[in-house]
């Protein structure tokens, strides 16, 4: 049982950080509140009664390691994450606690399997970055539709996105990541990334009616470039983006989220198709549903709760398809997503 449970969620104020902190309440969790701005927590805590604000902040260890005392798990939701994974993972090191977080940057995550896989697998630590829209549900995905294949050729993950209106946190991420990467575009061909300047090319997809075809940009590469090779076999894995969300995302004074139901949700809709190939064989995976930014709180939460009751497969550094059984995860996360599996 997790009722009563805390898990300390870091960037708890922030936009996707207010969907998990709620998912948690929603599912008898005891949330810890923390992050760097002591003023916005003490409001957020007062909006949630009963809940703990801990300020915190990644350049204080000791700050790090009061917010997660007594706590079953952390969640990091806090970016950009180039900055914060790393201390907040060393801090449930310390603490012997699972890390999830919700970084969608291609290199943050790639910096969590690179310096935290042997620490993590040594001490029986889970440690699950990407669980989140991006990179997780695509893995999941993938990871689904691939069923009994031990390896495919190429895998591909086509977001079809109403639009996009990013949230702060995400452009000051998405900044941080294309300054790391020298303002090139990166890939995964050949078993590896590759970083490059060549154009990304638009081209139709043919996403799963009443979608249909769309047009998308190639080579739009997400943190499912990260996760679905650190535990599949598929040389080449590509992601494309609709048109219309990588433009949103291009403009400057796009807008960001407005809420327009009751959760909090933005009017915001997704489509993410992905298939596996292998050969001649094809097999496909989808899911649909409402608001990237609040569709990552269940993701998030559930993976916590599979965690702290023993439904995994590993330990160390995993993604969400490596440590979880993914149709069952998929189908648990009903009614937050429409689930269609074809292998």
């Amino acid at each position: 049982m997790t009722a009563g449970l805390k898990v300390a969620v870091y960037g708890a104020y922030g936009h996707t950080g207010r969907f998990v902190v709620a998912e948690l309440l929603d599912r008898g969790f005891v949330p810890v509140l923390s992050g760097r701005d002591a003023d916005k927590l003490k409001v957020l805590a007062e909006l949630e009664s009963g809940v703990d604000a801990r300020p915190a902040s990644v350049t204080d260890p000791a700050s790090l390691d009061r917010a997660l005392a007594g706590a079953a798990a952390v969640i990091n939701c806090a970016g950009p994450f180039a900055t914060t994974a790393a201390p907040v993972i060393e801090a449930a090191l310390r603490a012997g606690i699972p890390y999830v977080d919700v970084a969608a940057e291609i290199e943050a995550n790639v910096d969590t399997f690179t310096h935290f896989t042997d620490r993590a697998r040594a001490s029986k630590t889970v440690i699950v970055p990407a669980m989140a829209f991006y990179g997780g549900l695509g893995d999941l995905l993938a990871t689904a539709a691939m069923a009994d294949w031990t390896a495919a050729d190429e895998a591909h993950i086509a977001y079809g996105l109403s639009g996009w209106h990013p949230t702060a946190g995400t452009r000051t991420a998405g900044a941080v990541s294309r300054e790391r990467r020298d303002g090139r575009s990166v890939r995964y061909r050949n078993g590896r990334l590759q970083y490059h300047q060549d154009d990304l090319p638009s081209v139709q997809w043919p996403f799963p009616e009443p979608l249909g075809s769309r047009a998308v940009i190639g080579d739009f590469t997400m943190a499912d470039v990260v996760t679905l090779p650190s535990h599949l076999t598929i040389p080449e894995v590509r992601t494309y983006m609709s048109l219309e969300a990588a433009r949103d995302m291009a403009a400057s004074d796009t807008p960001e989220p407005a809420a327009v139901d009751e959760r909090g949700r933005s009017a915001q809709t997704f489509l993410v198709d992905v298939i596996v190939r292998s050969g001649s064989s094809e097999r496909r995976a989808a899911a649909r549903g409402q608001d990237i930014y609040a569709v990552t709180a269940p993701l998030v939460v559930e993976a916590v709760d599979r965690i702290l009751t023993g439904r995994t497969r590993t330990v160390g550094v995993a993604s969400a398809g490596a440590i979880f059984d993914a149709p069952d995860f998929l189908r648990a996360l009903s009614p937050h997503i429409a689930l269609e599996l074809r292998p």
